[in-house]
């Protein structure tokens, strides 16, 4: 069966870096970093439940009005999350326009923001149907630096440097839950959307005395309703899930290097960005970015099963293979 996450980089390793993550079965995204989001198509932007935002420069951030604008007038809650100062950003944005007709809309879209600090995080909501304004701020204290769970997924965090506050992301499925082919045959069973039923049961911990309807083949003498743990015992295995790291807009130091390998630590997807060439590191400093070596050194370190590189600078344009393959090299050792 295919794996659930399918990641993707939203724009080209030049333009607005981007991480879009599509579930397999489910209509369901998860976004990483809001530039330009011209290319995704209103389908999938209306898949999106949660953003996790790096930090608000405006290559990072500039598509959220472009997100608003789709999803005003439907009755979607979205989980947005930023670094410190990012609701004070996140309002700047919602109170540059005026909201006079939402009252009337019969769906209201729901913001809830999260700004995460050290050890804690603060969050508000926001109501199209008040004009977003703001609710009174909650405080939670972070766990193991990770800032959101449910039942398939949870995403950690590491604030890291960019002369700013700038946060690297890891999202990891809870577990995978694979179905047997072989075993669907046996039971006559056919794969239909009862599956994304079924996994999301065992991923809720569901009582393995649950009755699931299933779909078989016409002539098959098994039942069309089976329990829970009794079909799960025979069609499934399961195994790690997955993990994707997201990393952009950070300094090459010994600090950071040492959160992101912790961060990354045996991804199976690791999204970095390797903005200058390592003979530019001088400017790379300066401009607080990573080098294409440092790049790949670092996700090496990290024992990453696979690495993509994005956010070239621009100075080498119609070079990028030279970032690519200097990435590369390192992350081979």
């Amino acid at each position: 069966m295919r794996p659930t996450f399918q990641p993707r980089l939203i724009n080209r390793p030049f333009d607005d870096p981007g991480l879009y993550i599509s579930f397999t079965h489910r209509k369901q995204a998860v976004l990483f970093d809001a530039g330009d989001l011209s290319v995704l198509s209103p389908g999938d932007l209306l898949k999106v439940k949660h953003i996790f935002v790096t930090h608000t420069h405006m290559d990072h951030f500039i598509g959220f009005d472009h997100l608003l604008r789709m999803l005003l007038g439907r009755g979607i809650l979205i989980r947005l999350f930023g670094p410190p100062g990012f609701l004070d950003n996140l309002e700047g944005k919602l109170k540059g326009y005026s909201w006079n007709l939402v009252q009337g809309y019969p769906e209201a879209l729901i913001l809830v923001a999260t700004e995460i600090h050290h050890g804690k995080s603060l969050s508000r909501t926001y109501r199209c149907q008040s004009g977003f304004e703001g609710s009174d701020r909650q405080n939670c204290f972070l766990s193991n630096n990770i800032i959101y769970k449910d039942d398939t997924f949870e995403v950690a965090c590491e604030i890291l440097d960019h002369q700013i506050p700038c946060l690297g992301y890891a999202i990891r499925e809870q577990f995978h839950i694979n179905i047997l082919k072989n075993k669907l045959e046996a039971l006559r069973l056919n794969a239909g959307p009862w599956v994304s039923k079924f996994k999301l049961l065992l991923h809720q911990g569901a009582d393995p005395g649950t009755i699931i309807e299933v779909d078989s083949h016409a002539n098959a003498s098994e039942p069309n309703r089976l329990e829970l743990g009794w079909l799960a015992e025979r069609i499934t295995r399961v195994t790690p899930g997955q993990k994707v790291t997201y990393i952009t807009d950070v300094c090459y130091s010994a600090d950071n290097e040492e959160k992101i390998i912790s961060l990354a630590k045996g991804s199976d997807q690791l999204f970095i960005e390797a903005a200058f060439l390592e003979k530019d590191r001088n400017i790379a400093a300066r401009k607080h970015h990573l080098t294409a070596h440092q790049a790949g050194s670092i996700a090496r370190k990290a024992g990453v099963k696979q690495m993509s590189v994005f956010h070239y600078s621009p100075r080498y344009t119609n070079s990028g293979h030279l970032l690519e393959a200097e990435a590369q090299k390192a992350f081979r050792g």
